[in-house]
């Protein structure tokens, strides 16, 4: 299928590793110009050279860290015209209401829920003023599928959850879409991190990890690839009549309501 984003200018935080990553490689395919945002400047500037030498478009990178609004107001400002934002960047830690550390979910909801936030309003005002533009919030199912294990996930995904619904429900008017992404677990290294953390809660040994995979469907996580796709669809004029909404892609886990 042709999506006719090619030329197109897409700003991706998180873009360093996993569905980030992913996403720049699978817009670029498209024929799209990349702006990558992440913390890490060796990961980004490797990304920037495979992916300008492999796909031949321009890539431009920034290395910085997104969990303040003077930041992604910065990072809004150095990019220049967005056609297409996606949200990705977010560390908001796993497990019980009480084990988790008050600085770390402070700083996850930082980078994720007003981060999210903060870089969208200063967006979504420039696509209104220009009558285009999409945003897509990758957010995660256990804002959908609550699980007192990742509580603060939960409560930070349901949030922005909430807020692409609202945001999209009203955003055509201006020839903006905005929609959301729901991935359950995502073969990542993040996903490791949350993995060994409900190891460790169901197990006690956060080494037996890998013992998870046997629950999920299929026998596997999702790649970040598939997610990619899904993104770069929603991106597209294919999907231009989808705004408000929120694609949840996690092998049926959900819908079977499971907390896996």
């Amino acid at each position: 299928m042709k999506l006719d984003l090619q030329g197109k200018s897409v700003l991706i935080t998180g873009a360093s590793r996993g569905i980030g990553l992913a996403s720049a490689w699978a817009f670029a395919r498209e024929g799209c110009s990349l702006h990558l945002a992440a913390r890490s400047a060796e990961l980004l500037e490797a990304a920037k050279k495979a992916i300008a030498a492999e796909c031949k478009v321009p890539v431009s990178v920034y290395a910085m860290d997104l969990s303040t609004d003077a930041q992604m107001r910065d990072l809004a400002g150095r990019a220049g015209v967005v056609d297409i934002l996606v949200n990705n960047a977010g560390d908001i830690p796993s497990g019980p209401i009480d084990a988790v550390d008050d600085v770390a979910l402070r700083h996850g909801f930082d980078l994720k829920v007003f981060g999210y936030i903060s870089l969208t309003r200063v967006l979504y005002a420039k696509m209104c003023e220009r009558g285009t533009g999409v945003i897509v919030n990758d957010i995660g199912n256990s804002g959908e599928n609550w699980d007192a294990r990742y509580i603060m996930g939960s409560t930070g995904n349901a949030a922005l959850m909430s807020f692409t619904r609202a945001l999209g429900g009203v955003s055509l008017d201006k020839g903006v879409r905005v929609v959301g992404v729901n991935p359950g677990p995502v073969a990542t290294d993040r996903m490791v991190k949350l993995m060994k953390r409900r190891a460790l809660d169901m197990h006690g040994d956060e080494n037996r990890w890998k013992e998870l995979y046997q629950l999920y469907p299929g026998g596997r996580p999702a790649t970040a690839e598939e997610v990619a796709d899904l993104m770069v669809f929603l991106a597209s004029p294919r999907a231009g009549y989808i705004t408000g909404t929120i694609v949840t892609i996690d092998g049926g886990i959900a819908s079977r309501g499971s907390i896996i």
